[in-house]
């Protein structure tokens, strides 16, 4: 086997995950969440599988990196990072409804990577920038930080269905308590904000060994920082100011839109030091 079919077979068996969860939800099956859960496992693994040996092969090619230095690269890894992530809550906290909420999350990661025509899946050796002992370090904990507020956002969107009335019997009455909700959404945007805070420290030490500045307000570092101040936002109002329920949740909403224009966005629209990312 090597990576091209392994991350394509773990795109199929993570959307196979979202049908069950789906199918959960909208069937009242307990059973079909356990099955979602036990294959979302295994494309876990099927794309960790993936990530290693896309790995060896690049040192069998004669590159020797890390697979972390494109679009394709780190959509593969965002899934993977979303993945491990929730598998973590759902042990934790024994919701597996919020299976619905997250898994198609994953799903639409890593199948974007395949139909995406800028992101290529070849593996290709590293422009000289890229070339840094700091690569697998500001992408790992960037990541991290991004899967931690992937899942905040699956989380709060749960507050724009769920029914206030507690004696509602619609499909969404089955969903977690409020209290459960707003302590799930916080605990994963603090998660997320320490691992930003990593990557962009790491980033601007990066910068400095590579363009002798730690900061040039170069597109993808500035909206990295207005994400950055985005949740800081979040975690402000939440302690200091005590929010909580779907005000919180809207900047929660907010904070993931503006994580997605930093990946997206900045690559597409706006060209700067990064644009080979």
């Amino acid at each position: 086997m090597n990576s091209s079919l392994a991350l394509s077979s773990a795109t199929f068996i993570y959307a196979l995950a979202s049908v069950f969860y789906i199918g959960s939800f909208a069937f009242k099956k307990q059973s079909l969440a356990k099955l979602g859960f036990i294959i979302l496992i295994i494309g876990f693994l099927d794309n960790t599988l993936g990530i290693v040996l896309r790995w060896i092969e690049s040192y069998q090619m004669g590159y020797g990196h890390a697979p972390f230095s494109n679009m394709y690269e780190s959509l593969v890894f965002f899934s993977w990072t979303v993945a491990v992530l929730y598998i973590f809550v759902e042990f934790k906290y024994k919701e597996s409804v919020l299976g619905v909420f997250a898994t198609p999350l994953i799903f639409l990661a890593i199948a974007y990577a395949s139909i995406d025509p800028n992101a290529s899946s070849k593996i290709s050796p590293l422009i000289p920038i890229l070339k840094s002992n700091w690569l697998i370090a500001h992408v790992i904990t960037c990541f991290l930080g991004y899967a931690g507020f992937a899942v905040a956002f699956g989380f709060s969107l749960i507050y724009f269905v769920k029914p206030k009335d507690p004696k509602a019997t619609s499909i969404y009455a089955k969903l977690p308590s409020w209290e459960v909700m707003d302590e799930l959404t916080y605990q994963m945007i603090v998660f997320g904000f320490l691992f930003l805070t990593i990557g962009i420290i790491t980033g601007a030490v990066w910068a400095n060994s590579a363009w002798g500045k730690y900061w040039t307000w170069d597109p993808k570092e500035t909206w990295s920082l207005i994400t950055w101040i985005v949740y800081a936002v979040f975690l402000h109002l939440r302690m200091m100011r005590g929010w909580h329920g779907k005000n919180l949740a809207l900047v929660s909403i907010i904070g993931f839109l503006a994580v997605m224009f930093t990946f997206f966005g900045v690559n597409y629209l706006l060209s700067g030091l990064h644009s080979y990312a």
